[in-house]
């Protein structure tokens, strides 16, 4: 995936974070370690090469869900700007917990009302200062539709910026080998968010 977007021009940084079975189940620590991740690449970045106010994110599937936690950080707290990422592309992924929870995931995630609550970035608008791309396959599941849909219309209506896609033909799989394509579903968005050519 590194490829289509370093060819245009920019940087790519994935994140290492931990598996849920490593962390006993808390999907919190996960969130922790990539909005730690960002913390260093702006603080760290020019010495890479990277200019740190020229940030974006991506995400798919359970990277999508990441993504939206990351979004709903408090920056400031950290003594960051609040548009500290300057656009965010978010596919197939969960931005409410509340079905994730009455899922059979719940057998190796250890969710609370809190976890619940915090984790979930769609009660969380007031906090989103970046503009998003929402997307998902026309043959995914109904689950991760519905939640891409819904999260794209409650942004919208809290008057949020929000570009909603559907990549017609594409699996739950699909959406997420696209990013690798400078002319696919996930990765012309992301060039396009970044005011890349492709």
């Amino acid at each position: 995936m590194a490829e289509c977007i370093t060819k245009a021009g920019a940087h790519f940084i994935t994140v290492d974070f931990d598996n849920v079975g490593d962390t006993g189940g808390d999907i919190g620590k996960m969130v922790d370690q990539c909005r730690r991740a960002v913390v260093v690449v702006y603080r760290n970045g020019r010495a890479m090469g990277i200019d740190p106010s020229r940030l974006y994110l991506a995400g798919h599937s359970s990277g999508a869900h990441l993504g939206g936690c990351v979004l709903i950080a408090d920056w400031q707290r950290e003594g960051l700007p609040v548009d500290i990422l300057k656009g965010a592309i978010l596919a197939s992924g969960m931005y409410d917990l509340k079905p994730v929870r009455l899922s059979a995931r719940s057998s190796y995630v250890k969710f609370s009302d809190e976890m619940e609550q915090a984790l979930s970035a769609q009660r969380h608008l007031d906090r989103i200062r970046t503009p998003l791309v929402l997307m998902h396959g026309a043959l995914e599941t109904p689950e991760f539709q519905r939640q891409s849909r819904d999260f794209a219309a409650a942004l919208r209506a809290a008057g949020k910026p929000v570009q909603f896609l559907v990549g017609q033909g594409h699996t739950h799989f699909d959406v997420g080998e696209s990013l690798a394509n400078p002319y696919g579903f996930m990765g012309r968005a992301a060039l396009e968010m970044m005011k890349l050519a492709t």
